[in-house]
């Protein structure tokens, strides 16, 4: 980038690499991060560096954590008996909002065999290591075709040890209107509806 100072090319370059920052918005961020104060900067690169030192995988659930165990894990009030498996830690933080107050299992991916991507490779072991008192496993992967791939793989995977196995519905969202909703929506929401009580 010609007309900034080698040190903050350094800086707009090293925010150009997250997920959704393009050119501009890094050069907005470097430029904030020249005009801010050193105590401000340095706490940030601080904490930058502690999250990479503190943070590790729960070693029941998978999820991020400080210590062994995450905090959902460590919690005695959480109900044990129904597992929400999910593709990685931040989609745990989509279901504490709902009010879910079960387990969580995360797979840290989804079966993708061109992406080389197989039961080995996600944490499996881990969860059939936790289903001795589980009444219901709900499988909250993606709807795309690896995250219906994994569900389907799971469920015949877990189906025999007679826990019951649930994936989250699809259809029409919540204030949605039908004409903006796509035919694979539409025919899923059709086929899965429900009796009005």
């Amino acid at each position: 980038m010609e007309g900034f100072p080698p040190s903050l090319e350094r800086v707009i370059d090293a925010f150009s690499r997250f997920p959704g920052i393009g050119k501009k918005t890094a050069q907005r961020l470097g430029l904030h991060v020249l005009k801010s104060d050193v105590i401000s900067i340095t706490e940030f690169a601080n904490s930058l560096v502690e999250v990479k030192e503190k943070i590790s995988f729960c070693i029941e659930c998978n999820n991020f954590a400080e210590a062994k165990k995450c905090e959902i894990c460590e919690n005695p009030k959480r109900d044990r008996h129904i597992i929400c498996v999910v593709e990685e830690s931040s989609d745990i933080f989509l279901f504490e909002n709902t009010g879910f107050r079960g387990m969580y299992q995360v797979l840290g991916g989804v079966l993708s065999p061109l992406d080389g991507i197989g039961p080995d490779e996600l944490n499996l072991k881990s969860l059939m290591g936790r289903l001795q008192d589980v009444n219901e496993v709900i499988v909250a992967t993606n709807t795309n075709v690896e995250g219906d791939a994994t569900a389907l793989y799971l469920a015949k995977l877990i189906q025999p040890l007679d826990i019951k196995v649930t994936r989250l519905a699809r259809g029409i969202p919540v204030g949605g209107h039908l004409e903006y909703v796509d035919e694979a929506t539409l025919s899923k929401s059709m086929n899965e509806r429900v009796v009005i009580t």
